[in-house]
């Protein structure tokens, strides 16, 4: 009776663990990695991320925005850095610098104009989010916010395989029966992918009139709160529709810094209290 072959060990590719490698010196400076989903567009996911990593930086720590949303990436545009030079150095590219010093990488920085259509499959995108890590020079952060594309395609499952040790996920919703579906799909996603849920955030909960102060809820009942107690994890709040919102977004200036006094600067600011606190953070009431 012959002998069975005995098994070969796999053959890891050695440019594979260099990579392994590179990204967990870089990861390992950063000590809180937190991920902005939605299950769709349209909800004003980039608003909330671009605007929670300046909440965080007037806070006091140290933040870095990575943009991953490499079809849409709209974050640069919102900040009023559009068009800043990215720098290469022995250490890496240098990301571009943001309101109050917030370092922010996206795609955007090198798009030659704005008619450039990003046409990548699934393999490209992969490896563009990984030299976002590898060969950015984010140096030492408390955060890194990582603004994701809508839905759960190669972008967020690469994240979710190639990042180690994120601390959670915040999800976006807008009151929306459709809308409260598609983002318990992507709640599911990221337990699956090993990624804790932090918290929802409802944006356009209501819509807020400056001139009167009244609220009128003109896209239904909210739905932001239903997720969170289905799903067991914190409801981090309300974003009101404001008219001023677009106006700071068309003009380049974060808008929690120019209507810091306004209802949805104000629950931007205690949204990002409560992730703060949801990761170990020991924050200032």
């Amino acid at each position: 009776m012959s002998e069975e072959p005995k098994r070969q060990p796999p053959i890891i590719n050695p440019k594979f663990l260099e990579r392994k490698k590179k990204i967990q010196e870089k990861m390992s400076k950063i000590k809180h990695k937190v991920v902005v989903m939605s299950g769709k567009g349209g909800v004003g996911k980039s608003f909330i991320a671009s605007n929670l990593a300046v909440s965080l930086q007037l806070m006091g720590f140290k933040t870095g925005l990575m943009d991953v949303d490499f079809h849409g990436p709209s974050a640069p545009k919102m900040l009023g850095i559009r068009g800043q030079r990215l720098i290469g150095t022995e250490s890496g590219i240098q990301p571009a610098v943001g309101p109050l010093g917030l370092l922010v990488m996206s795609l955007d920085f090198l798009l030659p104009d704005d008619d450039s259509p990003v046409i990548w499959r699934g393999p490209i995108k992969s490896t563009a989010i990984t030299q976002f890590v590898t060969d950015v020079n984010w140096g030492e952060l408390d955060f890194l916010v990582i603004d994701m594309p809508p839905g759960t395609g190669d972008e967020a499952i690469t994240v979710g395989q190639e990042l180690p040790q994120v601390d959670g996920a915040v999800f976006v919703t807008i009151p929306s029966e459709v809308s409260l579906l598609v983002v318990g799909r992507s709640i599911s996603f990221a337990k699956r992918m090993g990624i804790k849920p932090l918290g929802v955030i409802e944006n356009m909960s209501y819509f807020y009139c400056p001139d009167s102060g009244k609220e009128y809820r003109v896209l239904g009942k909210a739905s932001g709160k239903k997720i969170a107690e289905k799903y067991g994890i914190e409801f981090l709040g309300e974003i009101p529709l404001d008219p001023r919102i677009a106006d700071a977004n068309d003009s380049g200036e974060a808008f929690v810094l120019k209507y810091p006094d306004s209802p949805a600067a104000k629950n931007l600011m205690e949204a990002a209290k409560k992730i703060a606190k949801l990761v170990g953070e020991e924050v200032k009431e």
